[in-house]
């Protein structure tokens, strides 16, 4: 996963001890009511979209900007879902990081989903109903959130996002 010069430069300094930092997550929804998700690189999991906003960049503008960099799909943020303090995330090359992940709910615009980077096995929309078994949970979790449809944002750490 390529890592902004932001990071890069942070790394430098400090290897890959602990890092944390925000991260933006997207339930993206197409006009059939299906979720985009990719088959991350990294661990072979499925997953909402998501990435680190640059420095200075609005979370939102990020989570958009994600989805199409990954996916070549063009998206609208509607709603926040909710901020979650997630678990250590292990990477392939030792990096260690805690993300405040910011989810959101957007919708699909334009553009059939693709692969669009080197970060994803592969991308496409699913059925809420028949969502892959190998779905990251926390990942699970958040797609619940959205299909709930609430008004008020999450903002609380659940035992749920342990896995």
């Amino acid at each position: 996963m390529p890592i902004s010069e932001y990071l890069r430069n942070i790394r430098a300094k400090i290897g890959h001890d602990y890092v944390f930092m925000p991260g933006v997550a997207a339930v993206v929804f197409n006009h059939e009511g299906k979720i985009l998700l990719q088959r991350s690189r990294d661990s072979g999991l499925w997953g909402i979209i998501g990435g680190t906003p640059d420095p200075g960049e609005p979370p939102a503008e990020a989570a958009v900007r994600e989805i199409y960099e990954e996916t070549s799909v063009r998206a609208r943020v509607d709603r926040l879902v909710g901020v979650f303090t997630e678990v250590h995330t292990h990477y392939p090359n030792g990096d260690i990081v805690q993300y405040v992940g910011i989810v959101f709910v957007c919708h699909a615009v334009e553009g059939e989903p693709r692969i669009n980077d080197d970060e994803s096995h592969a991308v496409g929309f699913y059925d809420p109903n028949t969502l892959p078994d190998d779905l990251l949970a926390r990942h699970r979790f958040y797609i619940e959130l959205a299909i709930q449809n609430r008004r008020e944002a999450y903002y609380f750490f659940d035992g749920k996002m342990n896995q």
